[in-house]
């Protein structure tokens, strides 16, 4: 998406192609120079989602990435939203050890695919907070 034609932000996505067992094809360095070479400056920031090697579908796999590739790709001044694998017992970990600008979930707090559990989403959004808090701490 070019901002200049259509006169909105947008995020960018970036599937970051990983096996079932969520290693990543390559190593992280070269998964950030991969991506910094294609990304243009219109986005307002980048959405990191995973997509598993071989298969045609894109999100709800359920796997994480290698989130150091988030940190990087921030440290080079792009603001990183953090999809892929994340659920309420792992969210704490991702928001307190990347820090990113935002984070997105669907699938990690369904019930069944299509209908969310309410607890789950509580629980995600509780768990993301809480490490927001102590991660604007360091700052």
């Amino acid at each position: 998406a070019n901002v200049d034609k259509c006169s909105v932000p947008a995020i960018r996505v970036v599937d970051i192609e990983t096996s079932e067992s969520s290693e990543v094809d390559g190593d992280a360095a070269d998964a950030v120079q991969k991506i910094l070479n294609k990304v243009t400056n219109d986005p307002i920031a980048i959405l990191l989602d995973t997509s598993i090697q071989g298969s045609k579908d894109g999100g709800g796999t359920g796997v994480t990435f290698d989130w150091s590739i988030s940190e990087k790709l921030q440290n080079h001044g792009l603001p990183v939203i953090i999809a892929g694998g994340l659920k309420p017992n792992n969210v704490k970990d991702a928001v307190g050890s990347v820090r990113p600008w935002g984070i997105d979930v669907s699938s990690g707090v369904e019930e069944r695919p299509g209908k969310k559990d309410h607890g789950s989403v509580e629980a995600f959004v509780r768990g993301a907070r809480e490490a927001a808090v102590e991660a604007s701490k360091g700052f």
